[in-house]
């Protein structure tokens, strides 16, 4: 199964509430960093990729219609390359306003306390499901620190790497395959670009600071089941 729709939004722009929104509408199951932790077996998969050999998106991907949030988008040359036919959709979000929330959620779930690595320490030799995801939380935080620089808290600089990302995708990805998308705006845009019927249902909102921190409890302390 090819995938259909391609991500290039950095996570904390609405890649989960778009997730949901893809499910919905027909283009699911749909690829999220939340389905890495799940099947933690799948981090080879970007480990490859991130030093440059071959991969096999086509396995990892099989039974998914749709793909979105960090670490995919990272990955989306290939994968245009890989499915010529998919439509891209990035989105987007106010940098001082993504920065606010990826500061106290995902910045703060990949670069560990002291204290949160040694609890972490603690459990893992007791908890198999922790041993697996291990590698996913290494990788998540070498990821942060390409993608914008070794400190988080330098605001300015992160912010000028996020508006970076965002200005490479605009430039270089063809515009009748794009769409620049704000979550907020709802299903009109989304649902016209996919060329399918808007549904009667409000559009989901997702994984708000409460949810995620909610989730990373679960990662973090061993649950298997993240739903």
């Amino acid at each position: 199964m090819a995938l259909e729709v391609i991500g290039t939004g950095m996570g904390r722009t609405g890649t989960m509430s778009l997730k949901v929104a893809l499910e919905q509408l027909g283009f699911g199951k749909c690829y999220h960093m939340f389905e890495l932790f799940q099947h933690p077996e799948g981090i080879v998969y970007f480990q490859k990729a991130d030093r440059g050999g071959p991969v096999d998106w086509d396995k990892l991907f099989k039974g998914y219609r749709s793909a979105v949030d960090m670490p995919v988008n990272l990955y989306h040359k290939q994968l245009m390359a890989l499915y010529p036919e998919a439509k891209v959709i990035h989105t987007m979000r106010d940098p001082e306003a993504w920065y606010a929330s990826a500061i106290e959620t995902i910045f703060w779930a990949t670069k560990p306390s002291l204290g949160r690595m040694l609890n972490l320490m603690v459990r893992m030799p007791f908890s198999p499901v922790l041993r697996k995801r291990l590698p996913i939380l290494q990788y998540d935080g070498r990821m942060m620190d390409k993608e914008y620089g070794k400190d988080l808290h330098d605001k300015k600089e992160v912010i000028r790497r996020y508006n970076a990302w965002n200005d490479e995708v605009l430039q270089t990805i063809p515009k009748e395959r794009l769409l620049v998308y704000d979550v907020k705006s709802g299903w009109e845009s989304l649902c016209a670009f996919l060329n399918v019927p808007v549904p009667s249902v409000p559009f989901p909102k997702s994984n708000t600071r409460e949810e995620f921190m909610k989730q990373v409890k679960k990662v973090s302390t061993g649950v298997k089941e993240l739903v």
